[in-house]
């Protein structure tokens, strides 16, 4: 294992542990993407999406694109949610234009009794990227490593590809739950797995995207959803060569579920852009950090709203106090029509309103 260079900015860290920051920290969603001309000539050269997230050098470069272009506190592996049900040898494919897809999704009895914990030297390319780019970093900005949680993976999965209705496998979660219960149990296994492996190759922070955790009614959420995500959490480690290792949750449309997501063990909580952040602050109290979020939408504004957006997310969350904390980011992620001159703004906004607010409130 090559060393490291040591951390120069470390406030995303800090704000995910509820300790002091001169200022919000601000990542987003998919910063690396296609958004961004240099990462659509990236992608040209690898051929394909997964060639592109297959090749630690190209994921590597493009994890950086965004942070030589605009000032954000922290990159993210440019990898995929799927790679670990890919792994399991369920087929995954990207078509032009489609999204994903499996040749053998999870069908019947059968299918699901033979799933088994991929091996995780088939990853290898995804631990080979996150060790390279934390080496190409030189300490600039911590890495956060990812995994899609395992009811999400589980969507995919048995679908077969994305869904609207996710009738697939909401009809096997009511007819079959067994099955259900055996698909999460070696998901949550794969994935705490999945993390720790690229946490021993240098990811600094961790992220679980719940993305599909909103298509669920109350009580099967909490059963096949955040059940799964805290077995995940309590096989993650939390710290690696004497440094803390922030674990972040996300449930896309989990705002209902706050206060119980917000017990399930993680050092933070994203929200989407429905949730009220104030309010969301008076109801984790000290227990989480939170992390969110603007409606990405807002990118398609002038520079002006923008601005006038970010502060509103800023003043929502309020005066930092000892125990709290706040990552900005957006509410999902970011979408691939967005202007990147807007990205400019957005994080120069945050940056300047959040020393502001924090040099009038002292």
């Amino acid at each position: 294992m090559p060393s490291f260079a040591p951390l120069k900015n470390d406030t995303f860290l800090r704000a995910l542990l509820r300790q002091p920051t001169d200022y919000t920290p601000v990542w987003l969603m998919r910063q690396a993407g296609r958004y961004l001309p240099e990462y659509r000539a990236s992608r040209a050269r690898a051929g394909s999406f997964l060639g592109l997230a297959k090749n630690p050098e190209l994921a590597t470069e493009v994890t950086l694109q965004p942070l030589d272009r605009y000032p954000l506190d922290a990159a993210i592996l440019f990898s995929d949610i799927l790679t670990v049900p890919d792994a399991m040898g369920l087929g995954l494919s990207f078509a032009e234009g489609e999204g994903p897809r499996f040749a053998h999704p999870l069908r019947d009895e059968k299918a699901v009794m033979a799933l088994q914990q991929p091996d995780l030297s088939s990853l290898q390319y995804v631990f080979d990227a996150v060790t390279q780019i934390r080496v190409a970093l030189q300490g600039r900005v911590p890495l956060i490593g990812f995994s899609g949680s395992p009811w999400t993976l589980a969507c995919y999965m048995v679908e077969g590809a994305g869904s609207d209705d996710f009738r697939t496998v909401k009809a096997m979660l009511y007819n079959r739950p067994d099955l259900m219960h055996r698909i999460l149990a070696i998901n949550a296994a794969s994935v705490a797995a999945y993390l720790n492996a690229q946490i021993d190759a240098g990811a600094q922070a961790v992220m679980i995207f719940d993305t599909w955790g909103g298509a669920l009614a109350d009580g099967a959420y909490q059963r096949f959803s955040l059940a799964y995500m805290q077995q995940v959490i309590r096989q993650t480690k939390r710290e690696h060569d004497g440094q803390k290792i922030p674990l972040i949750v996300f449930t896309k449309g989990g705002g209902l579920w706050l206060d119980q997501i917000a017990d399930c063990g993680a050092d933070a909580v994203g929200l989407d852009w429905t949730v009220n952040l104030g309010a969301a602050r008076a109801k984790v109290g000290a227990r989480v950090a939170l992390q969110g979020n603007l409606d990405p939408v807002v990118l398609f504004a002038g520079a002006k709203q923008i601005r006038e957006e970010v502060r509103g997310v800023l003043e929502s969350f309020g005066k930092p106090s000892p125990g709290s904390g706040h990552v900005f980011n957006l509410g999902h992620g970011i979408s691939q029509f967005t202007p990147p001159e807007a990205v400019t703004e957005l994080v120069q906004s945050v940056h300047q309103i959040s020393r502001e607010l924090r040099a009038s409130a002292s």
